[in-house]
């Protein structure tokens, strides 16, 4: 009889755990419960107490990995096939050294006493990671490691050094491509589809953090199409928790096949460490600045659709029946565009392209510049209160469109800015309608009064001295007064910025 209870109460403590046991792991389970019917066979005779209830068995929720196969599991070999082509980029420049002397520039002072002795240039250095993607040579990195350089080199992880020159690099995207002044071949990481990524894949970023050396780190896809993190005028970027730290910027995020599937960029810190919240460049944008560079062009030119479009908001989505905010609502059109020619009309909203659905606006950028010249796309357009399918043909930007540029000189805070006619395609970029009049500021000279004062590339000037700026002409001639006094208003990421100083 007390056999009888034990053989129950066995089957009844082992059911349980069958239940949560891995197929996989089937004959362990299998081998536990012959080994305890083994010893309730032996006939003990002790009596197990009735009324004592046993522990829950916690382990079962874990399990030590079954042979040594899994006990060795790595990421050596996928670490062993990219990381040689992951690079160091050393960029260095020279910066005027400031005089000790409280003088130094004075008029006054230097009529009396001379003009005071200037001090050698200094060299400033940046250290950044690139990624090899083309056996001859070509290296991606982000822009703003190279930014301003005189010299640029490359150091690749067998501890070899190149000089290197820049074919191609694109401020608004922070991504640049290099070529290593010697004949190759070099290790090459492919560029994968960073359109396949979904969140919670596996990643690794490789790069250079703080100068240590070549350094891997393991994380996971955070979230992707992460955008107004203030990185660059870009939009659209894979967040990862793989750490990223001060010296990856241009490293490779690399996917579980090996692949190039991101540009490590930027990194979200309170204390310039990572926390976990690093951003990336995705691959298929990579992919068509690597093929501009490869083309010959010094620029990347994005397509030209003829419109402007701005973000869904939540009261625009109950005004047009939309269930919730997403896709991008048409602002404006160029008359004769492409966008215009295919029936886009201000007021339609853009919900999908090639049938991939658009959740904000900055998506709709993203998709728009990894597409070819030339390339008819399909838009799902809501007008009017009726989904239709749009076909609209990218182009080049027309020549009519080409603004005129200026490089403003003499003596005013805009001295040393490159000032440029908003067109369509720029006022795109910008973020501003593409009808809209005025000025922006595309370059900034080192060192150059537009500098000092914080003038940045993609300022528009709205105002100086109380006057509109219409045009770059308009800013030519303002920026001639005889005038110590100055006040200007610029429109910066959707700002407006008003300053007064004496110059």
């Amino acid at each position: 009889m007390r056999f009888a209870r034990s053989l129950i109460f066995a089957v009844a403590l082992l059911s349980p755990i069958g239940m949560l046991v891995p197929a996989s792991a089937n004959d362990v389970a299998d081998n536990i419960l012959g080994a305890l019917m083994k010893e309730l066979l032996r006939g003990t005779q002790q009596e197990e107490p009735a009324s004592q209830p046993s522990a829950p068995d916690m382990s079962v929720e874990r399990r030590v990995p079954f042979g040594e196969k899994e006990v060795q599991l790595s990421y050596a070999k996928l670490v062993k096939e990219t990381a040689p082509a992951v690079v160091n980029v050393y960029a260095s420049q020279q910066v005027a050294a400031r005089s000790t002397s409280p003088f130094a520039g004075d008029p006054f002072f230097e009529e009396f006493f001379g003009r005071q002795q200037q001090m050698p240039p200094r060299v400033q250095a940046s250290l950044g990671s690139g990624v090899l993607v083309d056996a001859d040579g070509l290296v991606v990195t982000n822009f703003h490691v190279i930014r301003n350089a005189d010299e640029i080199k490359v150091a690749t992880a067998d501890g070899r050094e190149f000089e290197s020159k820049v074919l191609l690099k694109d401020e608004t995207l922070d991504l640049a491509v290099l070529k290593i002044e010697d004949k190759g071949p070099f290790p090459v990481v492919p560029i994968g589809d960073s359109e396949a990524l979904e969140v919670g894949d596996l990643v690794l970023a490789i790069g250079n953090p703080f100068g240590v050396g070549q350094t891997t780190t393991s994380g996971i896809v955070s979230a992707l199409a992460r955008s107004h993190i203030g990185i660059s005028d870009f939009g659209f970027f894979i967040q990862t928790d793989a750490a990223i730290n001060p010296g990856n910027s241009g490293g490779a995020l690399i996917n579980m096949a090996g692949q190039l599937i991101g540009i490590n960029t930027a990194i979200y810190s309170r204390s310039g460490g990572s926390i976990g919240i690093g951003f990336a460049i995705p691959s298929n944008i990579v992919r068509v600045v690597v093929e501009a560079a490869r083309s010959g062009s010094d620029h990347f030119e994005r397509p030209f659709i003829g419109a402007t479009f701005e973000p869904v908001t939540a009261q625009i989505a109950e005004a047009l029946g939309l269930p919730r905010p997403s896709g991008a609502l048409v602002a404006a059109v160029v008359d004769d565009g492409p966008a215009a020619r295919a029936g886009l009309r201000p007021g339609d909203v853009v919900l999908a392209l090639n049938k991939a659905q658009i959740e904000h606006v900055d998506a709709l950028g993203y998709r728009l510049a990894t597409l070819s010249i030339g390339k008819p796309v399909d838009l799902t357009v809501l007008s009017k209160g009726t989904e239709k399918s749009v076909n609209v043909v990218l182009e080049k930007t027309p020549p009519d469109l080409t603004p005129a540029s200026v490089v403003i000189d003499g003596r005013s805070p805009f001295a040393g800015a490159k000032v440029t006619d908003l067109s369509a395609t720029l006022s795109q970029r910008l973020g501003v309608p593409v009808d809209s009049k005025g000025a922006a500021i595309t370059e900034i000279v080192r060192r150059s009064p537009a500098a000092q004062v914080g003038l940045r590339p993609g300022d528009i000037i709205r105002e100086i001295n109380g006057e509109q700026m219409a045009s770059a002409q308009d800013v030519v001639q303002a920026a001639g007064q005889n005038s110590r006094r100055w006040s200007f208003t610029i429109q910066r990421d959707g700002q407006i910025l008003r300053q007064t100083l004496r110059f």
